[in-house]
């Protein structure tokens, strides 16, 4: 049972599960006080950023209980581009694109979660930033907390970063069809 919570895709899989769980209740407690549209964008919102939270803080691999000192990476990569793994381990494809993929749910849900109030321009702002803050949240926890063994880099900042913006930009899009200000 050990192995199951010390890294690796079977801790990512049971904590994207806990999440689906979660956000589905806190779905049907908001629709009390919200319309639905709303509701569940706020709720998939929550859970989108709930799972970059796991994907990426969860070691990717089992790993050791302890890692020496001089093991330890003692700052992020500035080599914007540089070396990063060819593929994810649970799904194919360059490393970068699926950092850049990894933030477009949460980008678009953004806007969903928001267009229905006047406000919704500072809003998704606000949230827009906050998410870039995220981005840089997890790079530094990568670097700070050995144990998860993985890496801080500047390239994955910018390509969540990037992600969020074209997820702003998808949400921008669902809305003008969608048009959830005019649904009770």
């Amino acid at each position: 049972m050990e192995g199951l919570w010390s890294g690796g895709i079977p801790t990512m899989l049971a904590g994207v599960g806990v999440i689906a769980v979660v956000s589905l209740l806190v779905g049907l407690l908001l629709r009390i006080f919200l319309p639905p549209f709303t509701a569940w964008s706020l709720a998939a919102l929550l859970a989108a950023v709930a799972c970059i939270g796991v994907l990426t803080l969860t070691p990717a691999y089992e790993v050791p209980s302890v890692i020496a000192a001089e093991d330890r990476p003692t700052s992020c990569s500035f080599d914007y581009g540089g070396p990063s793994p060819e593929g994810f381990w649970i799904l194919g494809g360059d490393q970068r694109l699926l950092n850049l993929v990894a933030f477009v749910p949460a980008g678009a849900l953004l806007v969903m979660a928001f267009a229905r109030w006047r406000a919704a321009r500072v809003l998704v702002l606000l949230g827009l930033v906050a998410l870039v803050g995220y981005s840089v949240g997890i790079e530094w926890l990568q670097l700070e907390v050995a144990r998860i063994d993985r890496a801080c880099d500047v390239t994955d900042m910018v390509d969540n970063s990037l992600g969020a913006l074209v997820g702003v930009g998808l949400g921008l899009l669902v809305v003008a069809v969608v048009r959830p200000w005019r649904r009770g």
